[in-house]
């Protein structure tokens, strides 16, 4: 396959991840309007994730060297799984219930940069460096956050709506936070682990946590309704799944080439037009229209440009790419 079509495939690729990391906005605020309780929506995931991920680990280097590892040095694994997908999940998911899909999806979206903002606590080499250019294009996706949730709140944001950005926004930096941290002690210890075995070992490491989660949802409302686990279900297959896969597949293929990396990591920006089209026609939600909508634009706009930046900056450098695509995706 040449440089054009390797390039075309990976941009597929990771647009059919986009659409399955959708999942996780659509199936949550799904099980959110029928009643479903957020404490069980964001631990049924990652229960249910686990036994899903088995089979895929035989083509994926194994679980052996994950589990010698987290055996090894058990505390970075709790402490950033800890992060990276419990408290990311819990506050994604309570803000399910504060309003549309794509609502939730643009402001989640805040997590392109907010590793590159984490990276002066966390490093002390020249990754701790923030790129101005970068910068200067996170604040353009920042204030498309803003303008999508004023938009939606009519100009003002309620009690709940301001918990609601406040929640997403914590989500969004635990994510990349979580990783990078995972990453760093993998890097000072001298253990390599592919993406999938990362995700593998961080879900096998939260489980504790979950299992704590669960047992403190079911003494105080009972057990979660049959439609709320096929929802969980949904979301830990088609995003703590097949959508990481197909990502970390795609940004592989054209980890050295910027302008396809670019264009791989910038179909992520297509996870909004996915949550808006899938929420109205089955969801029955609103478009969003005037400042909302402008929002939307700015967020999509950011995140092409944000793209084209790291894309640039990291190309050729497998480390970089491996930390900057652990970032996305929810």
């Amino acid at each position: 396959m040449n440089a054009r079509s390797t390039a075309l495939a990976a941009v597929a690729i990771a647009l059919a991840s986009a659409f399955f990391f959708t999942c996780t906005y659509v199936l949550n605020r799904a099980a959110a309007t029928q009643g479903g309780y957020w404490a069980w929506t964001a631990c049924l995931r990652y229960l249910i994730t686990l036994p899903l991920l088995l089979p895929v680990m035989r083509w994926q280097g194994g679980m052996g060297p994950v589990w010698r590892a987290i055996r090894a040095h058990p505390g970075p694994w709790l402490l950033w799984s800890g992060i990276g997908f419990v408290l990311f999940y819990l506050c994604l998911s309570y803000a399910a219930s504060s309003g549309p899909s794509w609502l939730i999806a643009g402001t989640f979206q805040l997590t392109v940069i907010a590793g590159m903002l984490c990276a002066p606590f966390l490093y002390k080499d020249q990754r701790r460096r923030v790129p101005l250019p970068a910068l200067a294009t996170g604040l353009l996706v920042v204030a498309g956050v803003l303008l999508l949730q004023f938009g939606h709140g009519g100009g003002s944001l309620d009690r709940d709506g301001w918990i609601a950005l406040v929640l997403v926004a914590i989500s969004a930096f635990a994510y990349p936070l979580g990783n990078r941290g995972l990453l760093l002690h993998l890097e000072s210890s001298g253990v390599e682990l592919n993406a999938t075995q990362r995700v593998f070992g961080m879900t096998l490491a939260s489980q504790p946590m979950w299992w704590a989660v669960a047992a403190i949802t079911l003494a105080q409302v009972g057990p979660p309704p049959v439609g709320q686990v096929t929802f969980a279900a949904g979301v830990a297959l088609g995003a703590g799944v097949i959508a990481t896969v197909l990502f970390f597949q795609a940004t592989g293929m054209v980890r050295s080439n910027p302008t396809a990396l670019a264009a791989a990591e910038a179909m992520q920006a297509a996870e909004i037009l996915f949550a808006t089209l899938i929420g109205v026609l089955w969801l029955d939600e609103a478009w969003p229209q005037g400042r909302a909508l402008a929002g939307a634009v700015l967020v999509v706009v950011g995140i092409v440009v944000f793209s084209i930046v790291a894309a640039r900056a990291s190309a050729g450098d497998a480390r970089a790419v491996d930390e900057a695509s652990g970032d996305r995706g929810a």
